[in-house]
């Protein structure tokens, strides 16, 4: 049998290797478009920003297209059209992109530019969640408290809530606290729920702020203190919390009618 020219064989390689480089090539315009593209959003110039991560988006890039959805969602630098942001979220998540597949679950579960389908928005969130995003293991936490999607499971939800309040996702810390507060999905226990819910607080999650400051006042899981229950009240009401202010209201009227 003939043996190929050292000729044929270089050609073919040469062939080869421009294909990886174009592709590579291709690869890096779309990252480079996208870090331009998010640049000029963080600057809020927001046309350029469009421009950029539309090019993007169009070679290719899934999170471009993830971004290219949130602009269509939120109204900036174009017209808001959810149909739109549905589209570029599929095209995203279609490639895997964590980011992509949460925000499609999120559409479908709120039914917003498309019809709602729990199922759908579970196998999405699922399909995130295993990336590690915090955000979509989250909501697939809620969907199980819920019973959407899914059967109702508060284990299966606190496991979920769990791995992203590892992660320092100021809603999980604070719902899981709840449930070692409650003894739902957990074994009940007050030190780690006034943990939990201290993180968030943290966080400036006012939610917590205000539960935080509530155990601080009944000494649960923390040692009773007026004084550390008045400062977390004052944090959660300077966020808009009526109800924080109510309790500091309270307090200090407590304070002032004590003989």
């Amino acid at each position: 049998m003939k043996r190929p020219s050292l000729f044929a064989v270089f050609l073919v390689c040469s062939v080869f290797t421009a294909g990886i480089c174009h592709a590579q090539a291709h690869v890096a315009a779309a990252h480079d478009l996208l870090q331009i593209g998010i640049a000029a959003y963080n600057q809020k110039d927001y046309a350029t920003a469009f421009q950029k991560i539309s090019e993007a988006a169009d070679q290719g890039d899934s999170r471009a297209q993830s971004w290219l959805g949130v602009m269509y969602q939120i109204v900036q630098g174009v017209p808001r059209n959810l149909d739109e942001a549905v589209t570029w979220y599929r095209k995203s998540a279609d490639q895997g992109d964590a980011d992509g597949q949460v925000r499609l679950a999120i559409m479908y579960s709120s039914g917003r530019g498309i019809p709602r389908n729990d199922d759908e928005a579970v196998v999405w969130y699922r399909k995130s969640a295993d990336q590690g995003n915090a955000a979509a293991q989250f909501d697939l936490g809620m969907m199980y408290v819920n019973g959407r999607g899914v059967p109702f499971d508060a284990h299966e939800a606190a496991t979920w809530y769990r791995k992203a309040a590892d992660q320092g996702f100021d809603q999980a810390e604070f719902n899981l606290g709840i449930m070692y507060g409650t003894g739902r999905g957990v074994p009940k226990d007050a030190n780690e729920a006034a943990m939990l819910i201290r993180q968030a607080a943290e966080q400036h999650l006012p939610v917590a702020q205000y539960t935080l400051a509530r155990l601080y006042r009944g000494g649960l899981g923390v040692p009773q203190d007026f004084h550390e229950a008045a400062e977390w009240y004052r944090k959660a009401a300077a966020q808009g919390m009526v109800a924080a202010q109510n309790e500091l209201n309270a307090m200090s009227g407590a304070d002032r009618n004590a003989p």
